[in-house]
Formats: structure tokens, C-alpha cells, sequence
């Protein structure tokens, strides 16, 4: 029996990783294990409900205001004991979160192969995504099978000297979500507020972004959206004091602008499929929002996900004021620019990224 434990701790995690654990548990040699870490909490069980995922382990490491210290640390001292009592055949980790990567050094030290979705993503700049792109690179380091989502994703991998005979181009099993999540019979009172108009969903949390960039960001969406009669944004405000603070600042008594609460993947997927376009700071919706013919404005300095940008999906935008307004207005004005963004053909994958894990662990691991 082959023994697969899976450690995630992020909502994120959670949308790419749930497929996975859902395929696998469709094979019989395959026993699956779910260990969470508690990284994030409250946004983190709803998407569990969802896809019908019940955790064995929870390390239950999430504490107020916590640091990358804080996290790192509590994995690491908490992990020790779920690998040693379920001695797993191999740990499959996700991305680059921090749970990740403490994971990741954990079954190292335990001798213990690691399995890493989502492998390959760079931008080759420690600090953007920070910090992610440390994490991602560090597990792949040490990671002992590849689950690249893309063609240009195993190329960084081969460049870095891992052999390819443990690489695997699967595509993004955040593609495998879409197909439970995205319903044709559907309603929201974001949609029913937004009713003829022009819809933005709008996301931005990212850490390196808190602070003077989050606050140009916000000030650009604000006055764009000031001149347009016909459009209408919604902001699933993160929970992070700090990103609520400067929402609160600076879209304060916006009526065209409408903050919420954290969406569950249901809603978040959905109201994505019936916006107009979406601005982000976000991977994974980098990801998720062309596959549903949405443009994408990337506020952000760096991507690892440069398919999109080649494939013509993502607009890559950074953080300055004016960059972003001029490319938010030309998406708005332009019709075929418009046109071009959401008809370009989606980079990641096509549905089959967890069926083409599964079977690449009974290949390696199979009686």
C-alpha cells in the first residue's frame, strides 16, 4: 500500500490540493492522509466542506498577527510527530507557502521523499514574491519527484540541474477545481448589486504590497472607477489587520466600490466567471481567471507565472499609479484589446493535472 501524506495550510493549498486528494482517494492502492497545518483557519475550512476533504491531522499552528518565524518554527516542532507515527510513503507538498516549505525541510530531515505540486515557478528574485520565491526554490531543492504545471515551468527545473526523469508537466490542478466549483445555475447579491454593469473583482493581499505600494494600488482602482458610470468592483478585503486597515482608508464611503468579506471558492470562482475582468496581486487566480476568458491585470513587479503573459491572458502592470490606471482604462475603453486578453488561448492545462499525479505515484511507488 502506497501511503501519501498531504500537507497544506493556506486557501490556496486548499483549492489546488482538495483535487488531488479527491483522485487519489480514488485508488485503491493509494491510501491518503490530509495533514493541515492551520496557517490560515478561517478561510481555510469552508473550502475543506466543500470539496468533502476531512484532515486526520490539524497542527492548529495559527496564532494573532504571526510572523514567517512563528510558522516555520510550529510546523517544524509539530510535523515531527505525524511523519514519525505515519511513516508515509511520500509527503506531497504544495507551491510556496511557508507550511510548505517547513513541511518540505521536515521530511528531509526524516528522509522521507517529497512529492512537490506546483514545481518550477520562478521569477529568480528572493524578495518578489516574498516570500514565496524563496520558499518555492528551497523546496525544490530538496523535492524528490516534480509536478510542473507548465512546459516552461520544467525548463527552469532542468536549467537548475534536477533530472528529468523526475519531472512531470501535469498542468495546474487548479484547473481540476474549476470543474466542481463552477455552477451554470447560479446567484449572488455582489452579482445583483452589480446587475448592468461592468463588474472588476479585485484581490490584492500580497505581503511585499502592504504599505506605500498597496495604498497607490488602491488609489489608482479608486479614481479609475470614479469615471466610469458602468463599472463596478468588488474587493474580498483579506483578513490581514493590516491590508483591512488601508482598504477601509482609502475606499472608505466608495459606492461603486463594494468591500466584502473573504469569498469561499464557490462564490469567488463564480463571480469570477461572471465578471467582466479581474485585477490581482494573487498567483493562483493568475492562474484560474483565464480559464474562464478573463483579462488579468497583475499588480505586481514579477510573475512566476510568465504563460499567461506570453500566452496574452495576464497584463503584468507593477505597482504604480499611473501604470495601472492607463492599463485598467485601456481595458475598459478598448474593445479589441479586450477581445485579444480573453479569447487568448489558456497556458494551464486541462483538467487532468491530478489524474496525471496519481498516476505517476503508482508508477514510481506501485507494487
Amino acid at each position: 500500500m502506497i501511503k501519501v501524506l498531504i500537507v497544506f495550510g493556506t486557501r490556496p493549498e486548499a483549492i489546488k490540493m482538495c483535487p488531488v486528494i479527491k483522485k487519489l482517494e480514488e485508488y485503491s492502492q493509494i491510501k491518503t492522509v490530509v495533514c493541515l497545518t492551520g496557517q490560515h483557519r478561517e478561510m481555510l475550512l469552508p473550502i475543506l466542506n466543500i470539496f468533502q476533504v476531512a484532515p486526520k491531522y490539524d497542527l492548529n499552528i495559527m496564532k494573532d498577527r504571526q510572523t514567517l518565524f512563528d510558522i516555520t518554527i510550529a510546523v517544524l516542532s509539530k510535523i515531527k510527530d505525524v511523519l514519525d507515527q505515519e511513516k508515509p510513503t511520500v509527503v506531497l507538498v504544495h507551491g510556496d507557502t511557508t507550511s510548505a516549505f517547513a513541511a518540505a525541510v521536515a521530511c528531509f530531515y526524516k528522509g522521507i521523499p517529497i512529492g512537490h505540486v506546483e514545481a518550477g515557478l520562478r521569477t529568480y528574485n528572493h524578495y518578489s514574491p516574498y516570500p514565496e520565491e524563496f520558499n518555492r526554490q528551497a523546496i525544490d531543492s530538496i523535492t524528490d519527484i516534480f509536478f510542473a504545471p507548465t512546459v516552461s515551468a520544467k525548463e527552469n527545473l532542468l536549467k537548475e540541474g534536477k533530472y528529468e526523469k523526475n519531472i512531470f508537466v501535469t498542468g495546474n490542478t487548479v484547473i481540476d477545481a474549476l470543474k466542481t466549483t463552477i455552477h451554470a445555475e447560479y446567484s449572488h447579491e455582489v452579482l445583483k448589486w452589480a446587475e448592468n454593469n461592468r463588474l472588476i473583482l479585485f484581490t490584492a493581499h500580497r505581503r511585499e504590497n502592504i504599505g506605500t505600494s498597496m495604498r497607490k494600488i488602491f488609489e489608482a482602482v479608486n479614481e479609475v472607477v470614479d469615471e466610469f458610470e458602468d463599472v463596478r468592483v468588488v474587493y474580498p478585503v483579506h483578513l490581514n489587520p493590516k491590508v483591512q486597515e488601508i482598504a477601509n482608508e482609502i475606499f472608505n464611503n466608495t459606492e461603486k466600490i463594494k468591500l466584502i468579506a473573504p469569498l469561499d471558492v464557490i462564490d469567488f470562482h463564480n463571480i469570477m466567471s461572471r465578471s467582466y475582468m479581474v485585477i490581482t496581486d494573487s498567483g493562483g487566480v493568475q492562474e484560474e481567471a483565464p480559464s474562464l476568458g478573463k483579462p488579468v491585470l497583475v499588480i505586481r513587479n514579477t510573475t512566476e507565472r510568465p504563460e499567461g503573459v506570453a500566452a496574452g491572458t495576464l497584463k503584468l502592470v507593477g505597482t504604480e499609479k499611473d501604470n495601472i490606471k492607463k492599463a485598467l482604462k485601456e481595458l475598459l475603453t478598448n474593445k479589441e484589446t479586450y477581445r485579444k486578453m480573453s479569447e487568448a488561448k489558456n497556458p494551464y492545462g486541462d483538467g487532468k493535472a491530478s489524474e496525471r499525479i496519481g498516476q505517476v505515484i503508482l508508477k514510481r511507488w506501485g507494487e
